[in-house]
């Protein structure tokens, strides 16, 4: 009954929030080439100048954008914990091999959420102790190989840059994965407040009482810090992303610059896409506009705060650091093959 439930759960959740919405969408992407206005700036060339107008407007219309997905990836995350046997995930997603990386990967695939939407569930895996590998694979894959982005950036980019995100999103996804397990091999035993607290509840009753529990505390801990987080993030933006002009071109210090920004910005699922269309519109470079595409989805600011208890903080430096190298290959491989 309790995967019943946990299935049912994810289902209905995904087909309302995301998979029904998203199907709609791809035919507007398909037909009008756009996805919608740019949340980074709208149509204006630059961000507004920080101030607490600027801070709340962005938080406003994110907080729009992804709420009910941030509900689910609460109650998803919650329900890992109350109704999944902790020796299923364990054995599904507890290895240290490759095998347990690419599970994760692949089971992040019909999510589809943003980076903060999915760090709750990403907390429930590793209170089951799912390996830090697979709970990363897991993490990074529900940006980068959402499929429904990946098609957006299809119709309103062009494929070249769908194809470009591909072959450098499976080396991200998996290759981090890999990289999570490896780094973490030195100390194999579950860190103590990521151990279940409680016993595995029986009955129904139980089930219901443990999962409000602890989508309760999951709320209080992660949510306060996230908004903060966002609304500074929001209102500093117009620092972190240049006036943007012909004038920038396809420099090396803009491609590292926007890799840094948009490792560290906090945007909606699929928001990349008009931002990117967007800049380029007002004549960013190639180069720059290809980092934004690697880095704005994967991790951010809030998401690493969220997740911060969870893994061991050399390991999401690692994770921020090379998210940003990969934003600064893209750049180069855009340069170099010419794409605008």
């Amino acid at each position: 009954m309790r995967w019943f439930i946990f299935v049912l759960l994810a289902v209905a959740g995904l087909f309302y929030v995301k998979w029904y919405p998203y199907y709609g969408r791809a035919f507007v992407a398909a037909s009008s080439h756009s996805i919608g206005h740019s949340i980074l700036m709208g149509d204006q060339a630059s961000a507004p100048a920080p101030s607490w107008s600027a801070a709340l407007g962005y938080a406003l219309a994110y907080g729009n954008a992804i709420w009910k997905a941030m509900v689910l990836g609460l109650l998803l995350g919650s329900g890992v914990q109350a109704l999944l046997p902790v020796n299923w995930v364990q054995r599904v997603l507890g290895g240290r091999g490759f095998g347990s990386v690419m599970a994760g990967g692949l089971f992040a695939l019909p999510g589809m959420m943003c980076t903060c939407c999915a760090a709750p569930v990403v907390v429930g895996l590793r209170k089951h102790q799912a390996s830090p590998g697979a709970s990363v694979a897991f993490w990074l894959g529900n940006t980068m190989l959402n499929p429904a982005t990946l098609i957006f950036t299809g119709f309103v980019l062009g494929w070249n840059w769908t194809l470009l995100r591909v072959l450098l999103s499976v080396p991200m996804v998996f290759g981090l994965g890999y990289l999570a397990n490896r780094m973490t091999t030195s100390s194999p035993r579950v860190p103590t407040e990521l151990l279940p607290t409680e016993p595995e509840p029986r009955s129904l009753a139980e089930v219901g009482k443990r999962w409000a529990q602890i989508f309760v505390r999951m709320t209080v801990r992660l949510i306060p810090e996230y908004v903060v987080i966002v609304l500074l993030l929001g209102a500093v933006r117009a620092w972190m992303f240049p006036h943007i002009g012909p004038a920038m071109g396809d420099p090396w210090f803009w491609i590292v610059a926007l890799s840094l920004a948009g490792m560290l910005f906090v945007i909606p699922t699929a928001g990349e896409v008009p931002i990117v269309q967007a800049m380029l519109a007002l004549g960013l470079g190639g180069g720059p506009a290809a980092a934004l595409l690697m880095t704005l989805p994967p991790v951010s600011l809030p998401s690493l705060a969220m997740l911060w208890r969870s893994f061991p903080a050399r390991l999401l430096v690692a994770i921020a650091a090379a998210v940003v190298g990969f934003g600064v290959l893209a750049g180069a491989l855009a340069s170099l093959l010419g794409l605008h």
